[in-house]
């Protein structure tokens, strides 16, 4: 039996190649969802700070356990501290996506990012 590399002529590479040029540039245009524009700060569900990406800054939301702090550079923001047990919102880093999200649970407080655009997440699937 005949290796199926040898049975190859160059029609077929090159519907390979451009297939796999078509898969990496609908890929590329699918999940890009634009900037992030804004970082929306909860406590207990409500809005408690909105602001721009575009200068550094901190805010300090008071939740029941104490402060989390949340830390905002242009185009991205984070929680850098948090009273919470576990830190998982501390250990997520920089959220950089339109709709990423960074949920401190025990201390009922949520960091997001919202644009213009939406980007895709687990729910879309």
């Amino acid at each position: 039996m005949k290796h199926w590399l040898a049975l190859m002529r160059s029609g077929d590479w090159l519907t390979v190649a451009l297939g796999t040029l078509l898969v990496m540039s609908a890929f590329a245009l699918a999940w890009t969802g634009g900037r992030p524009e804004r970082a929306v700060i909860r406590v207990e569900g409500k809005v408690v700070a909105e602001f721009p990406l575009d200068a550094p800054r901190r805010f300090s939301a008071r939740g029941p356990l104490g402060e989390t702090v949340i830390e905002i550079a242009p185009g991205r923001a984070r929680v850098l501290s948090d009273p919470g047990p576990r830190q998982y919102c501390v250990q997520q880093g920089w959220l950089i996506r339109p709709n990423a999200i960074a949920i401190c649970a025990p201390n009922h407080v949520s960091l997001s990012l919202s644009g213009r655009e939406p980007n895709h997440d687990s729910l879309n699937y």
